[in-house]
């Protein structure tokens, strides 16, 4: 790689140790009965998309390419700089000219691209390489470092960009989380990739379901993150299911996994801060493994930065009234999460901050006096005497404190089911389920007796998505896009647009977060 001593490094992860990490393959999952009946959900959900599909207009080739898996490709042999010199001085710029010879290895150069022809003379926006707001300028099939090729854009955030890139010296598709040209930006990408690399070395056997960072390097001024590319996030998921939710078959696998990831998180005091969603992707376009990723906005508890965190409907109380907060913060979020999998639709779905607030005790009731009065902005959302300030949304509706419950919300008679997540809901911090017992309530431990019910009896049946209750207007129409594409659009649901992007704060990526 390149020899720029503006390449981050962390004592964190040590020398060969660190490589052989970033060298390691994913290992394949070893199959349990409960995964089964996810892959069987998976694959009844993938059979009703491609009969969507085909239903549209589709040709069966193009329905097929929408599920397609990136293939590698056989790996490209390293050339010197004096021998790509040589092949191809007259596809570089005369700024790439003089790039390349700080580097050692060459494996790509982007010969056939349209590639911006920059020189050393003119400097504006990063020698013609950036725009106005410090982005770099995507160009399909060029290089970055003279190693990876530019296949496609997944995403555009606040934090930069996320590409799919070839990597020429591997053969794999990988996504590339490219940060902006801004020092703040570029403070925050450092403490992101300080929490991957220790990920590497806390789950070297990827037990826990986490985002597996490759590589990362600085160039042409832009910190650039590599990782595993996934496939679509939960969100999508839901989206192309019409917005109707899923069985808890499927809920239950996705829910252990990302208590696996918040287990790790939690053992080494790491906060997540944006759990949600679209920060859970699918391993495989069909199957039902996850993986959490976006470690963007993510904090050492005793490294607190920010206060304003968390997208919003996902944003859990202590941070809204601006209280201490620390790991409990996710719980909050998965908790919201799993109602959002199970009706289709976030379950506070606040256009404000304080409508935020005001859907919450809608549901859960007033919080106990001591919370509010541990509240740094109690006086934005409670008048002198502890009653809620009244809050009128969008369409003149105003929420009234325990008006309903949440087995009204959901819709379900499931008592496990919601005892789980109403745990995840509790008001205050200190009381609410942690990882590692949420691994052992009855609603988790239910469904692996089950499992074992139908391994002593013979082979499990098909599980498909339990008939939904119709939560969605019937003129709503989902727009589900090819696996691995971004989500850029805005919700278009009504009812104060609970799937607006500006209320998740973040645009969506499929291999890795935006911020």
């Amino acid at each position: 790689m390149s020899r720029s001593s503006t390449t981050p490094t962390f004592s964190s992860v040590g020398g060969s140790e660190t490589a052989a990490a970033l060298a390691r393959p994913s290992p394949e999952p070893v199959l349990s009965e409960e995964e089964v009946r996810g892959d069987e959900e998976m694959a009844a959900y993938v059979a009703r998309q491609r009969a969507k599909k085909l239903a549209n207009g589709m040709s069966p080739a193009e329905v097929e390419k929408l599920f397609e898996v990136a293939s590698a490709s056989t790996p490209t042999t390293a050339m010197t700089t004096k021998e790509a010199l040589r092949l191809y001085r007259h596809y570089l710029s005369e700024y790439e000219k003089a790039e390349i010879l700080s580097f050692e290895q060459v494996y790509y150069v982007g010969a056939e691209s349209h590639k911006k022809m920059a020189n050393r003379v003119e400097t504006t926006n990063n020698y013609g390489y950036d725009d106005e707001r410090g982005d770099y300028m995507i160009v399909a099939n060029d290089h970055l470092v003279y190693r990876y090729e530019v296949v496609d854009v997944l995403g555009k955030g606040s934090f930069g960009q996320v590409v799919q890139c070839r990597d020429h010296k591997t053969g794999e598709m990988v996504a590339i989380k490219i940060i902006r040209n801004k020092r703040r930006f570029h403070h925050q990408a450092l403490v992101e990739i300080k929490v991957l690399e220790n990920l590497l070395n806390w789950d070297p056997d990827e037990k826990h379901c986490v985002l597996k960072m490759t590589d990362h390097f600085s160039f042409r001024g832009h910190l650039c993150i590599v990782n595993e590319l996934l496939s679509i996030n939960l969100y999508e998921l839901i989206r192309n299911n019409s917005f109707n939710g899923f069985s808890t078959v499927l809920i239950r696998r996705f829910t252990i996994q990302i208590l696996q990831s918040l287990s790790l998180l939690r053992h080494h005091r790491v906060v997540h801060c944006d759990l949600k969603p679209e920060n859970i992707l699918l391993r495989h376009p069909g199957k039902s493994a996850i993986k959490t990723i976006d470690f963007g906005s993510s904090c050492f508890e005793n490294e607190k930065v920010y206060t304003y965190i968390q997208s919003r409907f996902y944003r859990s109380p202590e941070v809204i009234l601006g209280m201490n907060y620390h790991m409990a913060i996710d719980m909050w979020s998965l908790g919201c999460i799993l109602a959002e999998l199970y009706t289709g639709y976030p379950i506070f779905p606040g256009e404000t901050e304080s409508e935020q607030l005001a859907c919450i005790m809608e549901v859960l009731g007033m919080p106990d006096k001591y919370l509010v009065d541990r509240s740094s902005r109690r006086k934005l959302f409670f008048d002198s005497t502890g009653a809620p300030r009244p809050v009128v949304n969008s369409k003149g509706r105003r929420r009234r404190v325990g008006s309903k419950t949440l087995g009204s919300v959901l819709k379900t008679d499931d008592e496990l089911f919601l005892d789980f997540i109403s745990k995840c809901l509790a008001w205050d911090p200190e009381r609410r389920l942690k990882p590692d017992p949420a691994m052992r309530h009855p609603w988790i431990v239910a469904g692996r007796r089950r499992s074992a019910t139908v391994r002593a009896n013979g082979p499990s049946p098909m599980v498909i998505s339990s008939p939904r209750r119709k939560l969605v207007p019937t003129s709503t129409t989902s727009t589900s896009s090819s696996v691995g594409s971004t989500n850029l659009r805005t919700r278009t649901q009504s009812n104060a647009n609970p799937h607006s992007n500006s209320a998740r704060q973040s645009v969506t990526v499929r291999a890795v977060g935006g911020g």
